[in-house]
């Protein structure tokens, strides 16, 4: 838990939370692991309404935060969705809107946010391939400049809500450089195959781009220099991401607290025993480690200091394993009922999986970070 909200962060954060746990709450969640989208449109326009889609978009643009700090109100959004593992397209919403904020054209802006912002559409982030392919330099989808008009050529993987989505920021490869390209959902030659993943809400898919042509003004920003904007969505990508996995694991580990208070073995609560305490001490330690640098990160990203990037690869380097860590433990404190259907854990223990696998696994990122410190790679 931070300590440094202002006020109105802290009534965000509460009227956030009272909306998820009222709305959408963990006993509801195994419900929605048959529908196809994982949420309700409806009740994402509620949430809209809340400013969840407005955190990273200017106020010129209709946005606005509430401390003028827009990642680090996001990432209390975040952490609250983790801790109800909640449903909802936040994170590529939130990806797609702060591009088109910072990097498209005023008539794009005028185009795209006010349906964005409403929730009455949904918007997504094509940007990963097949193979697990997170990096820029190995990007193979293409676009291509004919006249008047970009085609875009490739296929794109790991795309969270394309099923829901009513329009992607395409990111590919343009002769030296890179682009990014709104393509409308069901523009003709788009091909989405909806599909699942571990997580009881959030749903994933391909898309396929067969000589899909779009006008130029369709381009976010110049074409071939998408590297800029594309390298900030990462880095806020994954900052958000640590903040769900924070509030996810946070969540589980409060609740094995009160299981093992309430646990009695040999006439005496569980979390009377020394190898119980010192394992809590030890978790909520690395924890509140992983808090800080999700924070850090976060704040370094609204400051634009030189090592904002470095410190969200440092984030999910760090972040996620201890959540599965986090979670692992838990389950073993819980016993065999942690291993069952009816409890919590396997929930948290999804949402936490898959976060830690999409934008890279840390194991992506420690090699970044030795790249980028010039050392000599482990791999």
């Amino acid at each position: 838990m931070r300590f440094d909200l202002s006020e109105e962060q802290e009534l965000f954060r509460d009227t956030t939370r009272r909306f998820l746990l009222s709305e959408t709450p963990l006993t509801g969640i195994r419900d929605k692991w048959e529908s196809v989208h994982g949420f309700d449109r409806q009740w994402w326009s509620r949430a809209a309404a809340l400013g969840w889609t407005s955190l990273l978009v200017s106020e010129d643009s209709g946005g606005g935060c509430l401390s003028g700090l827009p990642a680090s109100d996001a990432a209390i959004v975040a952490e609250e969705i983790g801790r109800t593992v909640g449903p909802g397209p936040f994170l590529p919403v939130s990806l797609t809107a702060f591009a088109i904020d910072g990097y498209g054209t005023a008539a794009q802006k005028a185009d795209l946010l006010p349906s964005l912002l409403t929730g009455e559409s949904v918007a997504t982030w094509a940007f990963a391939e097949a193979g697990d392919v997170w990096d820029a330099s190995a990007l193979s989808t293409r676009i291509e400049t004919d006249g008047d008009s970009v085609v875009i050529n490739g296929r794109k993987s790991y795309v969270e809500a394309v099923g829901s989505a009513d329009w992607l920021l395409v990111t590919a490869r343009s002769g030296m450089g890179l682009s990014n390209v709104v393509v409308p959902a069901d523009a003709r030659g788009v091909d989405i195959t909806p599909g699942r993943s571990v997580d009881m809400v959030r749903r994933f898919g391909t898309v396929g781009f067969a000589d899909v042509r779009l006008p130029r003004d369709a381009v976010v920003g110049p074409i071939d220099g998408a590297a800029e904007a594309m390298d900030r969505m990462l880095a806020l990508a994954v900052i958000l991401q640590c903040a769900q996995i924070n509030g996810a694991a946070g969540e589980l580990f409060a609740q094995t607290i009160e299981y093992a208070k309430g646990r009695y073995a040999f006439g005496r609560p569980i979390a009377a025993y020394q190898a119980i305490k010192h394992r809590i001490a030890d978790l909520l330690q690395r924890l509140e480690f992983a808090r800080a640098i999700a924070d850090a990160a976060a704040l370094a990203f609204d400051k634009g200091q030189a090592d904002a990037r470095e410190l969200a690869t440092i984030a999910k380097a760090y972040v996620p394993d201890v959540g599965l860590d986090v979670v692992d433990d838990c389950v073993q404190i819980s016993g065999g009922i942690g291993v069952t259907w009816e409890h919590d854990a396997h929930v948290f223990s999804r949402r936490v999986a898959l976060d830690r696998a999409l934008y890279g696994a840390p194991e992506f990122h420690k090699e970044a970070l030795v790249d980028g410190l010039g050392l000599v790679s482990c791999r």
